[in-house]
């Protein structure tokens, strides 16, 4: 064999080998929400809780509607309003306070046609206007793939991830002021696991190409 034959049946080889693995992480298209199901809500019912003592004063959850995104990406999963129109700052003393609080979020994948849900659990605590001292630990951190954590249905390959613990910011922070985003990340499994046959086609593929390697030297 030439030397060009060679290289070129070589170069044919490795392309081989760099379409297969691309062909392993390719992404896909992922539509869900949190507003679809009426279980998304405090223990204490509802999406608004009151504060408990001081100031009169609110954190109330604005869930997502349907959106749609690619997979892997940064996602959010709604967002908590902290409001208290007449707390002074920290210094001033003039706050208010929450107890303790139960929240449970609810997502719905509306491409895979399933449920699960995030807790999130919060001792509460004191609020001033330029001052929180809330924040929400959640369990599980992971839906999915497949039936993990769900309520209905399969996930699929889909993960969903939530990032715990979720800082709620002070009424006169953030955008709009008081707004804390619940953040998280979505992803798909077989993006990062090849399955069987793929991984049998690029093993063949390195095979045939170190082969020719061999056959050369020799």
């Amino acid at each position: 064999m030439t030397q060009s034959g060679f290289l070129v049946r070589t170069g044919v080889v490795a392309a081989m080998v760099l379409f297969l693995a691309a062909g392993t992480c390719g992404a896909s298209t992922i539509i869900y929400d949190t507003v679809d199901s009426p279980l998304t809500m405090f223990t204490t019912g509802g999406l608004v809780l009151d504060s408990t003592g001081g100031a009169a004063a609110t954190l109330t959850y604005n869930p997502l509607s349907d959106t749609a995104v690619g997979t892997p990406s940064n996602i959010n999963l709604g967002d908590f309003l902290l409001a208290c129109p007449t707390c002074g700052t920290q210094a001033s003393g003039l706050g208010t306070s929450f107890g303790a609080f139960t929240f449970d979020l609810v997502v719905t994948d509306d491409t895979d046609g399933a449920t699960g849900e995030f807790v999130g659990t919060s001792s509460g605590g004191s609020v001033w206007s330029d001052v929180s001292q809330i924040s929400i630990n959640w369990l599980p951190l992971v839906i999915g793939p497949g039936t993990t954590n769900t309520l209905t249905g399969d996930f699929g390959a889909t993960l969903f991830t939530i990032t715990s613990p979720t800082l709620i910011v002070a009424p006169n922070s953030g955008t709009p002021p008081g707004d804390t985003t619940v953040q998280g990340t979505i992803s798909t499994a077989a993006s990062t696991v090849p399955e069987p046959a793929t991984t049998a086609l690029v093993g063949g593929a390195l095979i045939s190409l170190a082969a020719l390697v061999r056959k050369r030297r020799s």
